[in-house]
């Protein structure tokens, strides 16, 4: 456990929180959608995650090609895979209960996870690629998580870009707003729903493969993730999409800022503590609930 704290060591972790903040709010901007639009939360949202960094580990490691250009080869591949599970699977539980949605998507994430380690087996893999950091004045700022960042910085602009200025993208809004309204004005809810759940599928992928050059790859990877990109938007308020960007920022933060003064065990506690405090106070999280 660190006593003294230097100004240094403070922004260091302040640097890295926003850096990891960054990956968490993409990830869980998928998250919000899904829960946004079809009021389902997504337990499988890791497990797509996780097939993402599998891609982008087999690209780089078969044909060679840079694991940062892997990430829009994994967005398609895997908007095809949630669209697919949307089509056959997902749909059947939107208007359900929200126990049946759980238990759906639960369902899936146990069969992706172990299909994959029937696929992949469960050996740690990784993708050695920009290792060491650069420094900059007294700040050391990791090579791979700060191409990460702007990679996942730009992604997540441009999804907001997406939602808040093209016809789907309004749509998509408006559906997460009112479907009945949405139906009446033309809008065909079913394929907003198909695109929604790819679309977020592809943002987890594009988590995964910028993910897979910096943590060790394996079929369990993803739960983890599905449990912070929850956390990121009762943080910010479900269905929230600015919400979910604070929220990534803030478990960045905190969990940066915890490990400063914790052990590594005792500051990933702190994850959990922060979910239930927010629970318990503000259920609604930090911006309120749904908003278009």
């Amino acid at each position: 456990m660190n006593v003294f704290v230097t100004p240094s060591m403070l922004g260091q972790v302040v640097i890295s929180g926003i850096l990891s903040g960054a990956l968490y709010a993409m990830v869980a901007l998928g998250l919000a959608l899904i829960f946004g639009v079809m009021r389902i939360i997504n337990i499988a949202h890791g497990p797509l995650l996780m097939l993402g960094a599998y891609a982008t580990y087999f690209l780089y490691s078969a044909l060679g090609i840079n694991p940062f250009l892997t990430v829009p080869v994994s967005m398609l591949a895997l908007f095809v895979v949630g669209a697919l599970l949307e089509r056959t699977l997902v749909f059947r539980v939107v208007d359900a209960p929200e126990l049946s949605s759980l238990l759906l998507t639960f369902g899936i994430s146990i069969a992706l996870v172990n299909l994959a380690q029937l696929a992949f087996t469960s050996d740690l893999r990784s993708v050695e690629y920009l290792t060491g950091a650069w420094l900059v004045g007294p700040f050391a700022l990791s090579k791979a998580r700060l191409v990460a960042f702007v990679f996942a910085g730009a992604l997540t602009g441009l999804a907001f870009s997406f939602l808040q200025w093209t016809r789907l993208g309004k749509a998509i809004r408006a559906t997460s707003q009112s479907r009945e309204v949405a139906m009446v004005c033309g809008i065909n809810v079913q394929r907003i729903h198909l695109f929604t759940f790819g679309l977020a599928a592809a943002l987890a992928a594009a988590g995964g493969a910028l993910i897979a050059v910096i943590v060790a790859i394996q079929p369990e990877m993803g739960q983890i993730w599905t449990f912070k990109s929850f956390l990121v938007i009762v943080l910010g308020g479900a269905g929230n999409y600015p919400g979910a960007l604070l929220g990534g920022i803030l478990l960045g933060l905190i969990e940066q800022v915890a490990s400063l003064f914790l052990t590594t065990q005792l500051s990933e506690v702190v994850a959990y503590v922060l979910l239930v405090l927010v629970l318990l106070v503000r259920p609604a999280g930090l911006l309120g609930g749904r908003q278009t």
